[in-house]
C-alpha cells in the first residue's frame, strides 16, 4: 500500500479486520499494524500464536521479528500498560505530558488538553481542575495565563504520575456506578468491587446551568451511561414518556440493565467532589456480556486485591437529634397530640 494515500489507515484497518475476522475479540485484538494476542495459559497461547502467524502467511502479510515480543505478563499498548494487575498509564507516554512546557497561545493549550485528556479516565475531577485552562479555549476568549492556570497545569501533570491502575472487571457481575453534579460539572465513577474502574467529567453546558437540581442528576446518569456503554450496554423493548427532558435521558438508559437508588451526599464521599448537594446518585448496573467483554472475562487472568472497603457510620444530625428527642419528651409528646387533634394546648410562662 502507498503512504500519504488518505483513506489508507482505514482500508488497511479493515483488511486485517477481515483477516482475523473468526480470531477477533476471541483472543486477538487488532488496531491498523499492531496485533494483541492474549490468552489463559501458555499452552493456549502457544495455540494462538500459531493460530495468527498462520493467518499472516495465508495472506501474505509479514512482521517484522524485531519488533516483535512474544511471552509478555505485561505489555505496553496503545498508551497504557497491561497486565495482570489491571490498566495503567504508560510511563512513557507520560513523559511528554511532564515536560510539556507552559503554553503561550490558545493553541498550545488546546494540545495540551487534547493529550491530557487520552488519560482522563485515570484523572479523578479531570474536567475541574482543567476548567481554568478550557475556559481560554472559547471562542473569542483571550490569553490569561494566571495564577489558577499555572496550578490546574501542574496538578493535571501530578495526577498522571500517580494515576491508579484501573481494575480489568468481572463483566458477570454487578458494577456500581457513582453520580454527583452541581454547579461546577457533572461527575461519575465506574467501580467494580471497591476498585475504579474508570472516572469520567464534563464541565456544564450553558443551558444546563439553568438545570434543577434533579435534571442535572439526570444529566450526570446519561454520562455515565454514555461513557461506560461497552460495559453496561443492554438492548431492551423502549419504553414512552411524556415530559421533554425524561425522554431525552431515557432514550439513553434504555438499553441498560441497572437499577437507580437515592443515596446521601454525605455517604456518596466518592463522587462528591464537585458537588456539596445533598443528594446525589448510586447506579447498580448488571452488564450484558458483550461478545469483548465476555472473552477478555474467560482468560481469568489471576488479580491481586489492591483496594480496601470501608464501612461509613453516618451520624445523625442536630435536626435528627431534636426529633427524635421531643419523639421521647412526655411533655411534647402532649402538644403533639394536640397538633393531630388539631387542638391548641393552654400553657403559662412562670417566673
Amino acid at each position: 500500500m502507498s503512504f500519504g494515500l488518505t483513506n489508507a489507515p482505514a482500508f488497511f484497518m479493515y483488511m486485517m479486520n477481515s483477516v482475523f475476522m473468526n480470531e477477533l475479540d476471541k483472543f486477538v485484538v487488532v488496531f491498523i499494524d499492531d496485533i494483541l494476542i492474549y490468552s489463559k495459559n501458555e499452552e493456549e497461547h502457544e495455540e494462538h500464536l500459531r493460530i495468527v502467524l498462520t493467518r499472516l502467511r495465508e495472506h501474505k502479510l509479514y512482521a517484522k521479528f524485531s519488533k516483535c515480543a512474544f511471552w509478555l505478563k505485561e505489555v505496553s499498548f496503545l498508551g497504557h500498560i497491561l497486565s495482570e494487575k489491571g490498566v495503567a498509564v504508560d510511563p512513557s507516554k507520560v513523559e511528554c505530558v511532564l515536560n510539556w512546557k507552559q503554553p503561550e497561545i490558545v493553541t498550545k493549550i488546546r494540545s495540551f488538553l487534547s493529550l491530557a485528556a487520552y488519560y482522563r479516565r485515570f484523572i479523578k475531577d479531570f474536567s475541574k481542575t482543567a476548567k481554568p485552562m478550557t475556559s481560554m479555549t472559547k471562542k473569542n476568549a483571550k490569553y490569561s495565563w494566571s495564577p489558577n492556570c499555572e496550578e490546574a497545569f501542574q496538578s493535571l501533570k501530578r495526577s498522571l504520575t500517580t494515576a491508579l491502575v484501573l481494575a480489568q472487571p468481572d463483566v458477570t457481575r454487578p458494577f456500581d456506578m457513582y453520580g454527583d453534579a452541581s454547579g461546577n460539572g457533572l461527575r461519575c465513577v465506574l467501580m467494580h468491587e471497591g476498585r475504579v474502574v474508570a472516572y469520567a467529567s464534563r464541565q456544564l453546558r450553558k443551558h444546563e446551568a439553568n438545570y434543577p437540581t434533579h435534571d442535572l442528576e439526570l444529566a450526570a446518569v446519561a454520562l455515565s451511561d454514555r461513557q461506560y456503554l461497552s460495559y453496561l450496554h443492554r438492548p431492551q423493548e423502549p419504553q414512552i414518556y411524556s415530559h421533554t427532558t425524561r425522554i431525552e435521558y431515557e432514550a439513553m438508559t434504555v438499553d441498560y440493565d441497572l437499577e437507580i437508588h437515592y443515596h446521601p451526599g454525605k455517604a456518596n464521599v466518592v463522587a462528591d467532589a464537585l458537588s456539596r448537594r445533598a443528594h446525589c446518585n448510586v447506579i447498580e448496573a448488571r452488564p450484558t456480556v458483550r461478545v469483548l467483554c465476555f472473552e477478555i472475562d474467560e482468560i481469568e487472568l489471576p488479580t491481586e486485591q489492591l483496594a480496601e472497603l470501608y464501612n461509613l457510620i453516618i451520624e445523625p444530625t442536630i435536626k435528627e437529634q431534636i426529633i427524635t428527642a421531643q419523639k421521647q419528651d412526655k411533655g411534647m409528646a402532649f402538644i403533639h397530640e394536640g397538633v393531630d387533634e388539631k387542638k391548641r394546648a393552654c400553657f403559662t410562662l412562670d417566673d
